[in-house]
């Protein structure tokens, strides 16, 4: 069980603080020693109702309690926040999951290099996720333990050395969970037209991303050897991926990612001057 014997402080209250409040508190940390900044007021009444936790409505002395920083804002928004409570944060750890905001961005406007990266996804909501994390020097290995603390209460976690390479995961695992829906809308279109109920063919698709994901991850074999495995030639599988060859979806998908990661690099660029 993880629990931390300092108050660890949240800028910004939304759905991947609250992946990471859940976690922390299923591992034992103490509500109480749990700092919320949400300008929101449904949002922090809702943090309360769910976790027990309470938040403020802006940054304000009682943030010197808190030894980790997590920084869950939008990137448009992280300056201003940044601006609001560096004078109360300044000996801080600081862990952000704000997509495209640089480091060195962050340094400027917090006055510190101790800050790691991350780009978590939304499966962290249920234990699931999976965060890319970098570390700006100096940060010690006592920091890098704390940041894995936190991020193993959402899920799996991995550290990257080059800070632009948080640009492709961004577009890999960050976006990844909306290809994932995208397909299961297709796929739930297509069973309901071949005569299934929405529920029906919903559940089939849901039942099947999981199961072949977790065939693909009990496996040490690439995913195109498992992919051959069910494609007969002749048969119905062969028929669809046919298809979807003949119609470029393969290309058209990579094309897609690597516009995701343009996006995630012009974040940077747009809102960490």
């Amino acid at each position: 069980m993880t629990t931390f014997d300092s108050t660890i402080a949240f800028i910004g209250g939304g759905n991947m603080a609250s992946a990471i409040i859940g976690g922390l508190l299923r591992q034992g940390q103490a509500a109480a020693r749990i700092q919320v900044v949400e300008p929101f007021e449904p949002q922090r009444a809702k943090l309360l109702s769910e976790f027990g936790v309470r938040a403020q409505a802006e940054a304000s002395g009682a943030l010197r309690d808190a030894r980790i920083v997590v920084w869950a804002v939008k990137p448009q928004t992280f300056k201003d926040a940044a601006a609001q409570a560096r004078e109360h944060v300044a000996g801080a750890l600081h862990l952000s999951v704000a997509a495209g905001i640089r480091s060195g961005s962050m340094a400027a406007w917090l006055g510190t290099d101790r800050i790691v990266r991350a780009m978590p996804n939304t499966p962290a909501l249920v234990g699931k996720g999976m965060t890319a994390l970098f570390a700006r020097e100096p940060d010690s290995a006592a920091d890098r333990q704390q940041v894995e603390s936190i991020v193993a209460t959402t899920g799996e976690f991995l550290w990257v050395d080059d800070e632009a390479h948080l640009d492709a995961v961004t577009a890999l695992s960050g976006s990844g969970p909306a290809y994932v829906f995208y397909f299961l809308e297709a796929m739930r279109q297509a069973g309901t037209e071949m005569g299934l109920t929405p529920q029906q063919a919903y559940r089939l698709a849901v039942s099947t991303f999981a199961g072949a994901a977790d065939l693909a991850r009990a496996s040490s074999d690439p995913p195109e050897t498992l992919r051959e495995r069910v494609t007969s030639k002749g048969g119905t599988t062969h028929a669809a991926i046919t298809s979807m060859q003949q119609d470029g979806v393969a290309a058209l998908f990579v094309k897609a990612l690597h516009a995701a990661r343009k996006r995630a690099a012009e974040l940077g660029d747009e809102f960490g001057a």
